[in-house]
């Protein structure tokens, strides 16, 4: 009867301490934290559970070899994978604290519940910031695009303009004047075209563009940057005058939108910096 022999190795190590972790956290979650459906709850639970999923996935196609039979670039899919995960589980490491266990009327078994998931989530996050960092592509190597800074940068360049989509969509916080809908569609426009490049190299087709992809990036990375600089101007401006400033909840989102603009406006200066002297091969 044939084995499947699955070779140990640091690497392999990481992703099942990811996947326990990951899977630790959304059952206790679920189980015992007594959470309202909704909201940053489900958030959390999202985090988790895609994390847990996308990395069963690739446990089990590594585990039965079917990387070349995969619909995907197997140099690229997992490290993206990874770095999402990184981000969604970091995410849910703060925010999960922050809404369930500020609140002191839960004690006993459910706070219990609710501090093993926020451990958990944060060991998860460690765990895969180790993956991100043993695959990640070295000075030198041949890898894929997403193992390369750049790549990475892309992903964190996505997830952050989700954020941004999430703090300004309740309440609606840019259709108070046409500067800030430049600044929506800045956020747009530029999370579009980078999640183009991330599935474009997942799924290995770079080749389809009508220009050399490495020309795309840098003329989209010079674009993106001037994009997001005015967004990084505009943006407060507009939205601390003091004859449009909000308060309570509303300003602290506000804020957070401007710092987060602020860090994707650098993220993208990083990138068209590495993009212009990165030399890499697609996988």
């Amino acid at each position: 009867m044939p084995l499947i022999v699955l070779p140990a190795s640091r690497l392999l190590w990481v992703r099942v301490a990811a996947l326990l972790f990951t899977c630790v956290a959304f059952s206790v979650a679920v189980h015992g934290a007594s959470l309202s459906h909704g909201g940053m709850a489900d958030w959390c639970i999202f985090c988790w559970a895609f994390s847990f999923a996308c990395t069963l996935l690739v446990l089990l196609v590594e585990l039965f070899g079917l990387q070349t039979r995969a619909p995907v670039s197997w140099n690229n899919f997992p490290i993206t994978i990874a770095c999402y995960a990184t981000l969604l589980c970091l995410s849910a490491s703060v925010i999960f604290p922050l809404f369930f266990l500020k609140d002191q009327r839960f004690v006993g078994e459910v706070r219990d519940y609710r501090i093993a998931a926020t451990v958990f989530s944060c060991l998860a996050a460690v765990a895969y910031m180790g993956e991100v960092s043993l695959t990640k592509a070295r000075p030198g190597e041949v890898a894929g695009y997403m193992a390369t800074a750049p790549g990475l940068l892309k992903v964190c360049q996505t997830f952050a303009a989700c954020i941004i989509f999430i703090l300004v969509s309740d309440p609606v916080s840019y259709d108070r004047h046409a500067a800030l809908k430049w600044c929506m569609a800045v956020y747009c426009i530029c999370f579009i075209l980078s999640m183009a490049v991330v599935v474009l190299c997942v799924g290995e087709c770079t080749g389809c563009l009508p220009i050399p992809f490495s020309k795309f990036l840098s003329a989209y990375g010079l674009l993106a940057v001037i994009m997001y600089l005015t967004a990084t101007i505009i943006w407060p401006v507009f939205q601390f005058d003091k004859h449009h400033q909000g308060g309570g909840r509303t300003s602290a989102r506000l804020i957070a939108v401007a710092v987060l603009t602020a860090v994707n406006f650098l993220l993208y200066l990083a990138d068209l910096a590495y993009t212009a002297r990165l030399v890499f091969v697609s996988g």
